[in-house]
């Protein structure tokens, strides 16, 4: 089976069972759509079913589609460039591509960079942060499901490495976030207005990042 989702069109696949009493659909990496069924389903019913969750599929096919996308591009300070493997010792920028040793550890290369550009942002939205809050130390790591952390008691700041393939503003905004937190534990409406007052444009860019989630 074939369907029409906003304009685009997918490849079904229908396996049923008679087990199955409800009806449930995902999407693999080749953006085919997967429906399981009770065996008695008819097509009319699975096409009505998927057109009921057309938004919740398009949602599925994106999260997929973005997820592919970065496993097959170089992301680096809100630039994509297309991977190319040499026999090279070192990685090299060109405009649009950059070139690294076929045994690249890109994860590692991330941190090393976050190390660094991290630690500057911070020491640079620490002096221009407008509230009197003691520094806080940096931890990074990823993180699945937060941009940022921030441990009060500790005094301890983690940033999400992900933020390394972002422009510098998305960056600048978490930490400015976390630092808000150690004056504001909470997200009240004092916590947000702290944010603002140090990050004017901070609601664009908070909706940019939960979109991009």
């Amino acid at each position: 089976m074939k369907i029409l989702i906003d304009d685009k069109e997918y490849n079904v696949i229908i396996n049923k069972k008679i087990s199955t009493k409800n009806m449930y659909l995902r999407v693999k990496d080749d953006l085919t759509i997967y429906i399981t069924c009770n065996t008695f389903t008819s097509d009319g019913m699975i096409k009505r079913f998927i057109m009921k969750n057309e938004q919740g599929l398009l949602k599925m096919i994106n999260r997929v589609t973005k997820r592919k996308e970065k496993e097959e591009y170089f992301y680096y300070l809100g630039k994509k460039y297309d991977l190319v493997y040499l026999n090279n010792q070192d990685i090299t920028f060109g405009t649009s591509k950059v070139f690294v040793p076929i045994d690249f550890n890109l994860e590692k290369w991330y941190k090393k960079e976050a190390s660094i550009i991290f630690q500057e942002e911070l020491d640079k939205m620490y002096k221009q942060f407008i509230y009197s809050i003691p520094y806080p130390t940096l931890l990074i790591r990823k993180m699945k499901t937060r941009w940022g952390v921030c441990n009060v008691k500790t005094k301890k700041i983690t940033l999400n490495l992900e933020l390394i393939k972002k422009e510098i503003i998305y960056l600048d905004y978490v930490i400015v976030h976390e630092l808000s937190h150690l004056i504001h534990a909470n997200h009240s409406k004092e916590f947000w207005k702290c944010v603002e007052d140090n990050f004017k444009d901070y609601k664009k860019i908070r909706k940019e990042l939960k979109n991009d989630e």
